[in-house]
């Protein structure tokens, strides 16, 4: 009679624990022999890769994972969103007290910056009005201010304003024969004006030997002051007010000397908290609810972390065995491809986006009390968070063929552009920096190595070419010729060769994907291990991650071949 082979009734779930399998019969304990641990494994690794609706069918396991990562999104994307509102009410509320206080403190400002400067003045007359005018303002703000504005304490911890001018120690000068002798060690004086010195003299103080100033000499003038506001329109949306001390910067720059002094306007304002709120209707309480939403949040990135944790040290595990049966079976080591097939990449975005969202969800609590006020931080962590959370919807996409095309084609070419980057990009720097010392003199995009870049960039893909042309200042014939030639050269280079090849590059792993969706992925010593499983249910080949098998083929081909496993 020949011998039927054994079927193990039922695999048992790598994800609830690991060791040496025992098998009951007829009341005695014995070992497992090779037959059934080698089709306890199979089974084990098959239901390991399956996706959630096959875990279901197969052993009505309810995808836990899937239904708190979809709970996650929703949360995650509603604090977001959240957040977002009262963040911009923050930079709303900075934005409009910058834009008062240039109104209120610098002399025929006409709205709109010149330039990085906010005005100029071309004549002494015009420099000390602009001086004293600042200074009056400042006195008389309450009177003139629409805004909730006090005076605060500078880092002297005096209320008032603090004037320094730095010049040029004085030398000897000889105006007759056109000659001037300075020594170019700079000296700083400073004053500090209060209000009791505005009460007590009006206008004594414009008749100060400090304010004669020697331009010939002077470098810049400075008046720094702080100033306190609240944010009143939070109350509107039913958050407690932030309270803001703006540190106000008015700067005269002399330095060029070249007959124009350019007006600088600086504020910086940090958020501290209110002191002695007393505010009455349903505002605390829309905090306290918040606050619960947030610890929700939380909780649930906690479990997901928590989950996507165990599943990755259980899948080490289950390769631990896989890798130790295959050498004990076939003397030889499991390739590098097949071994990383079992850390699950999706899993690590996850657990990234949970701590993420866990950080920033601890800082959004402690900046709704009212005792911490960083919101860039908050607001990195919250919103990168939030896209890694989005990204890893295309995982469960990825389960349909359809779907899964891009995420083949990303991962398949991916090596191939990055070193494909790599070359471009030396070419890339080599035109940035000729660009910036050529033309930096000449064109307002080439000044500095930032905007080289960003225009550089922004020619690649087509935008702005005609005027950046067309802005080259044309004093030297010959740096005009050479921006020519170097614009030409630039733009035929990267547009109609470097971001062809690009474009072909991921092309060609395109039309690699679809050959293998249609004829079959080249199998690895996993997917074989796999297939020759006793039972006659179909194995889905089609899996969410894409891996190199340079290492695993068994058959000739190009390193870019690849194998999908679930």
């Amino acid at each position: 009679m020949s011998r039927q082979p054994y079927r193990f009734p039922q695999a048992r779930n790598p994800e609830r624990g690991s060791g040496v399998f025992r098998l009951t019969v007829r009341n005695a304990m014995v070992p497992l022999d090779s037959e059934v641990k080698e089709e306890c494994l199979r089974e084990d690794l098959k239901f390991y890769f399956m996706n959630p609706c096959e875990k279901y069918r197969a052993r009505h396991q309810i995808p836990w994972k899937l239904g708190l990562q979809i709970l996650k999104i929703v949360m995650v994307t509603a604090q977001l969103v959240r957040f977002g509102l009262s963040n911009q009410l923050v930079v709303g509320f900075k934005e409009d007290n910058t834009v008062a206080f240039k109104h209120l403190f610098l002399k025929g400002y006409s709205g709109i910056d010149e330039d990085d400067y906010s005005c100029s003045v071309y004549t002494q007359e015009d420099t000390y009005e602009s001086i004293f005018f600042a200074i009056n303002q400042y006195h008389r703000l309450k009177d003139i201010t629409l805004g909730t504005l006090g005076y605060g304490e500078n880092e002297d911890n005096r209320i008032g304003l603090k004037v320094c001018k730095q010049h040029y120690k004085k030398e000897a000068t000889f105006p007759s024969n056109e000659t001037l002798n300075i020594d170019s060690d700079i000296e700083i004086d400073c004053v500090h004006l209060d209000l009791e010195a505005f009460s007590r003299n009006p206008q004594d103080w414009k008749n100060s030997s400090f304010f004669r100033l020697e331009f010939y000499r002077l470098l810049k003038v400075e008046i720094s002051f702080q100033l306190k506001g609240i944010d009143l329109q939070t109350i509107h949306y039913r958050e407690l007010p932030d309270c803001y001390v703006f540190q106000n910067t008015i700067t005269f720059d002399n330095k060029a000397h070249s007959g124009k002094i350019k007006i600088y306007f600086d504020s910086d304002a940090n958020i501290e908290e209110c002191k002695d709120l007393n505010i009455l209707g349903s505002t605390q309480k829309n905090t306290e609810y918040v606050l619960v939403f947030d610890a929700f949040v939380i909780v649930i990135c906690l479990a997901s972390l928590i989950l996507c944790t165990r599943s990755i040290v259980l899948a080490l595990r289950l390769r631990k065995r896989f890798l130790n049966f295959f050498l004990e079976k076939y003397k030889r080591r499991v390739c590098d491809a097949d071994r990383w097939e079992f850390i699950n990449g999706w899993y690590v975005l996850v657990i990234i986006s949970d701590l993420m969202t866990i950080i920033g969800s601890i800082l959004k609590m402690e900046i709704k009390a009212k005792n911490l006020t960083n919101y860039d931080l908050c607001s990195i962590l919250l919103g990168t968070s939030t896209l890694f959370v989005w990204v890893g919807v295309i995982r469960y996409l990825g389960y349909f063929q359809t779907y899964n095309v891009l995420i083949l084609t990303m991962q398949a070419s991916l090596p191939k552009v990055l070193r494909f980057c790599a070359c471009a990009g030396m070419i890339y720097l080599g035109y940035t920096f000729c660009g910036w010392i050529v033309l930096g003199p000449y064109h307002d995009k080439f000044q500095n190595l930032n905007t080289v870049a960003e225009c550089l960039f922004s020619l690649v893909n087509g935008d702005d070419m005609f005027a950046t042309f067309a802005q080259i200042q044309q004093k030297s014939v010959l740096v005009w010729l050479f921006s020519r030639l170097y614009l030409y050269s630039f733009i035929s280079l990267f547009i109609y060769m470097i971001l062809s090849l690009f474009i072909a590059l991921i092309t060609d792993s395109y039309d690699t994907i679809k050959k293998f969706q249609q004829n079959g992925f080249p199998e690895t010593d996993l997917q074989e291990f796999l297939k020759e499983c006793s039972s006659k249910e179909e194995y889905q080949n089609e899996s969410s991650s894409l891996l190199s098998c340079v290492c695993c083929l068994r058959r000739k081909g190009s390193s870019d071949h690849l194998m999908l496993i679930n």
